[in-house]
Formats: structure tokens, C-alpha cells, sequence
């Protein structure tokens, strides 16, 4: 946490309270196990981002994946958050927050095609492609439902992050992106889509 931040999670008296909520009290009221977040932690995090990148006026989304709490994503969208989602639970859970459709974008390697048209019926911001499937996919569906859709290409640069094997998503063998070439031989598509 930068030093300047203040922690909204502290220590009264030897008792741990959020904010200036009792968590033994909160623990009493609902049982445990539990979560228990911070609003005000959450507002300062989305926007000492939203800070840091200002002059570059971005569309700072968050990873629905990481923690679908509607009333988590219900704060970040009044906030004027966008959502970065892999599914079409996500885009329906995304939608339910109040996260515009216009700040959405589609990421991740699974999307199929129900979830793509429902995407596209729902005029989503961008598309992360994949691979040329996904791409080939969308512009047959963007066609089929006279619609247009924004895309970006996920590049897998091929580097060796040299981390666990589990967790890498840079590598060539990784599932993940497309490689410099595959994404030079799609922009003829891209281009007169």
C-alpha cells in the first residue's frame, strides 16, 4: 500500500475494526467465516488508478473473475469502472451491476458462440481476441446479427516469464493469445471486416 494511503482496517483498544466497525461485532451478527470488505479502501484503490493514468483518459476495468460481488461491482461502476469479463455469466453479472455495456470488454480463450452473440446483442465495448477461430467467429456472428464489434489481438510474445509452469501465459505453448505471425496474417481479415 503506498505510504500516503490510509489503512481503513485498524486496531482500536487491541480490537480489529473496518472502517470504524467492530469485526468482532460484525462476526457476532452474520457468523464465520466471512468477508468483509472496505468501501472506502475500494474507492481510494479504483481511484488512486484512475490517478496514476489520468492524462491518458483509459477505460480502467475490473477483472469480474477476481471477485464477482455485485455490490462490489455495483461501487466500481458508480465509480465509472469498466469490467474486464471471460464469460457470459460474467457479462450477465457485469450487466445486473449497472456496469455499462459500452465499458465492457470480452477477454480470455473460452468464448463460445452463444456468449459472443449475447455480447453482441448487448453492444459490448471490445472483443480481446484469442485466436483466428474466435476472430473468424465474431465477424460471422457480428454479420449474421448486423452488428459491429470492436476487437483487440491478445499478442503471446513469447517470452519466459520463469515463473511456474502453471501460471505462464507468455510462452508459445501456452494457450493463450496469438503469436506475431498469426496476427499479421489476420489483418487482411481484420481490415476488411
Amino acid at each position: 500500500m503506498p505510504a500516503n494511503r490510509k489503512s481503513h482496517f485498524h486496531y482500536k483498544a487491541g480490537e480489529l475494526f473496518c472502517e470504524e466497525v467492530p469485526v468482532g461485532q460484525v462476526a457476532e451478527g452474520v457468523g464465520t467465516p466471512l468477508y468483509l470488505y472496505s468501501y472506502n479502501s475500494l474507492i481510494d484503490g479504483y481511484r488512486e488508478v484512475c490517478h496514476a493514468f489520468s492524462k491518458l483518459s483509459p477505460l480502467i476495468c475490473y477483472s469480474v473473475k477476481a471477485n464477482a460481488n455485485l455490490t462490489l461491482c455495483r461501487i466500481l461502476a458508480t465509480e465509472g469502472a469498466g469490467a474486464d469479463i471471460l464469460s457470459g455469466g460474467e457479462l450477465y453479472k457485469a450487466l445486473q451491476a449497472g456496469l455499462p455495456p459500452q465499458k465492457i470488454v470480452f477477454a480470455g480463450p473460452g468464448k463460445n458462440k452463444e456468449e459472443i452473440e449475447y455480447a453482441l446483442r448487448e453492444n459490448i465495448f471490445m472483443f480481446n481476441v484469442e485466436s483466428p477461430g474466435e476472430l473468424r467467429l465474431i465477424e460471422k456472428l457480428s454479420r449474421q446479427l448486423n452488428q459491429s464489434a470492436k476487437i483487440s489481438l491478445r499478442i503471446n510474445p513469447d517470452v519466459d516469464p520463469k515463473t511456474h509452469r502453471y501460471i505462464t501465459t507468455g510462452k508459445r505453448e501456452n494457450k493463450f493469445g496469438l503469436d506475431f505471425d498469426e496476427a499479421e496474417k489476420l489483418y487482411p481479415l481484420i481490415k476488411k471486416s
